[in-house]
């Protein structure tokens, strides 16, 4: 009898093993909040799965954030094809107007969230002229202490400056560092992996702490975020095609969303999509020379979704805090966040981890930002989906709108 029941539970097992990530989250969910209404003490004695969830992403985040910047700005080839730059020219000008766009409608539909603000602080920064002094400043702070008290800020200046020094050093010392960042970016696979057990506790002790408030709060947040990757999908990208090729867009546009989007919506990577974008370009009859270097190119910087998800959660976070955002700091966020979106992790998630460097702007400590992390964690379900989605089919899209840019 104890044989067929440890036979049992480990077929269970083996099966939940088996599951995608977003499977796993969502079983989390459900189960999270069927408990949470079942025994509502039961329930919050588990909010330790959370802290030691939310803890393990402020320990990878920092140093994840230094490597793999140094490491992609390092070992970036330097390629003399100059049919490449309109190409990334418009990585750049889309993943900037996906910042602008996240601003408008988080003006426009202000979201709040419910955080634990206990022992946690923010020092709201007096307009744009005190951000720009702080960020200064937190540019130059040591990199040692930058990444153990999470100032992503130098963490992302002193992985920039390293990256750049080492353009010029040996293969070896490249690949070393390549090396380190592939360890690095392996951690914190191994910590997301945890995801569904950590948002199990989170849920779990949010609802039977707040009622089901937060799940609303939660579908706000996901209503502004799908609707400024689907503005930027169906409006923004056809009028930038429009603007460069003189004809109508959507074919193209449509195109792409259906033979690269729907599949970078079900693998949630856009590195994993890069040999079906190779073969929708080949069918489209692009240069093999361009796209073969544009599409893995775009994969790492091409990052539309990226910015909207950094954009979007950090205004959350400081609405949140009553913190009032006047213009100039909001443009200089979509700037920081379209900057911090190029080097977005390939992990599922990645983008998330990049939330603390832009909370940096407006005084928000790591423990509120890694809360608002773990929150983006909750809501990836839909969101990583979605954000892979746009920013690997757009990959496609400006490569062929640029081709035929060149090709006139």
């Amino acid at each position: 009898m104890t044989s067929t029941t440890s036979s049992t539970k480990n077929s269970l097992l083996d099966k939940l093993k088996s599951l995608g990530l977003v499977s796993q989250i969502i079983i989390a969910i459900v189960l999270g909040t069927l408990l949470a209404v079942a025994s509502p003490e039961i329930a919050k004695s588990f909010s330790m799965l959370g802290s030691l969830f939310v803890s393990a992403l402020k320990a990878v985040a920092p140093i994840l954030v230094f490597v793999l910047v140094a490491s992609s700005i390092a070992n970036q080839k330097v390629n003399s094809d100059a049919e490449l730059k309109p190409i990334i020219a418009l990585y750049l000008i889309g993943t900037l107007s996906a910042a602008f766009v996240a601003v408008a409608l988080s003006f426009m539909f202000p979201t709040s969230l419910t955080l634990d603000l206990v022992g946690a602080s923010a020092n709201p920064p007096q307009g744009l002229g005190e951000v720009l002094s702080t960020l200064a400043f937190k540019v130059v702070e040591n990199p040692i202490s930058a990444i153990a008290n999470g100032n992503f800020i130098a963490v992302l200046a002193w992985g920039l400056g390293l990256g750049f020094s080492l353009k010029h050093a040996n293969s070896h010392t490249k690949t070393t560092l390549h090396d380190f960042s592939e360890a690095v970016s392996s951690m914190v696979r191994m910590v997301i992996r945890f995801a569904p057990i950590g948002i199990f506790g989170l849920v779990a002790n949010t609802i039977a702490t707040t009622g089901f408030t937060a799940l609303a709060e939660y579908s706000h947040l996901v209503f502004v975020l799908l609707s400024a990757m689907l503005i930027i999908a169906l409006i923004v990208n056809p009028i930038i095609v429009f603007l460069i090729t003189k004809k109508n867009p959507y074919p193209l546009v449509i195109t792409c969303l259906r033979e690269s989007g729907i599949t970078a919506f079900f693998t949630r990577s856009s590195a994993a999509n890069i040999p079906v974008n190779m073969a929708l370009c080949k069918k489209l009859d692009l240069h093999e020379d361009t796209y073969s270097v544009s599409i893995p190119l775009g994969a790492t910087i091409n990052m539309a979704g990226a910015a909207i998800t950094i954009t979007v959660l950090t205004l959350a976070a400081a609405n949140s805090l009553n913190i009032e955002v006047d213009f100039g700091t909001a443009i200089l966020l979509s700037i920081v966040a379209s900057i911090s979106a190029c080097g977005a992790s390939g992990v599922a998630g990645g983008s998330l981890l990049l939330i603390p460097l832009a909370c940096g702007l407006f005084g928000i400590n790591n423990d509120i930002a890694m809360q608002v992390v773990a929150i983006g964690f909750i809501i990836g379900v839909i969101q990583d989906s979605a954000e892979t989605a746009l920013n690997s089919s757009t990959d496609v899209v400006f490569s062929a709108a640029a081709s035929h840019h060149l090709t006139k």
